[in-house]
């Protein structure tokens, strides 16, 4: 990997990071596109700069930081233990899942999964238009379907607002709370694996890690600010069609 390469990544992951397009797939598509193999090191540079990202959710809701909204945060937290329990337990057999065929597969199934959720959708039935309004039930329901992310291709940003859309958010509310849910979820896998690879961060490796990060929060910043104020005038329907034109490409191209 290279400075590039970095940077290349950077944009791909603070663009995808908070879109229901899966951050994840996309890294592994460009990964391979620019020869990088999915060494242990380029799986933890592309994990660590998601941590960028989420920085970038802190940045852009720092209002939400204070004790007033205790109860928002311990609501993200318990719909944060269904991914935190189960992708431990099943880590390895999540890994074995990195490949593209599968992440082809499940940009097609999300984005037939969006359309249909669009074409019943009825926004004034959505009772729920401000994250602080969540319910725990709500929150419990949205970290069950978290868990559907942890196969690579479907997308956390997406299985969170979906999930949001189902219980009763309205579309902003449902991005926004999936926007905080990336915090406690981010947090634990980039700091796993910072703590499991940072001796291998160094010198020219050290250089990439800070090009890519720099460039994941900056971009992953504007992202959410241009995907709020898209969702007040649009729904879902193109990020349901672009998932699976995506996924027909890839099986194209990779012959899958």
């Amino acid at each position: 990997m290279n400075g590039l390469d970095a940077f290349i990544l950077g944009i791909v992951e603070g663009f995808t990071e908070f879109l229901p397009v899966s951050s994840t797939g996309h890294m592994i598509v460009v990964s391979d596109w620019l020869g990088l193999g999915q060494t242990d090191i380029n799986k933890a540079f592309e994990v660590i700069i998601q941590l960028a990202a989420i920085l970038a959710v802190a940045a852009s809701y720092r209002d939400k930081f204070t004790p007033r909204h205790i109860d928002l945060w311990m609501k993200l937290a318990l719909a944060f233990i269904p991914i935190g329990a189960i992708g431990f337990l099943l880590r390895h057999q999540v890994q074995a899942m990195f490949s593209v065929p599968v992440v082809a597969t499940m940009f097609i199934v999300g984005g037939v999964v969006f359309l249909v959720l669009e074409y019943f959708y009825d926004e004034d039935l959505a009772h729920v238009s401000d994250v602080e309004n969540v319910t725990w039930m709500q929150a419990l329901w949205i970290g069950i379907a978290q868990v559907f992310s942890l196969i690579p291709g479907t997308s956390r940003a997406g299985a969170t607002i979906v999930g949001g859309l189902l219980v009763g958010l309205d579309r902003r509310a449902a991005a926004e709370f999936s926007f905080l849910l990336a915090l406690p979820v981010m947090l634990a896998v980039s700091g796993y694996d910072f703590l499991k690879h940072y001796h291998e961060f160094a010198g020219n490796n050290l250089m990439n890690l800070i090009i890519g990060f720099v460039t994941a929060f900056v971009v992953a910043y504007l992202t959410m600010q241009l995907f709020i104020r898209f969702l007040k005038t649009h729904s879902f329907i193109a990020f349901g069609f672009y998932r699976i034109a995506f996924g027909i490409v890839l099986i194209y191209f990779y012959r899958l």
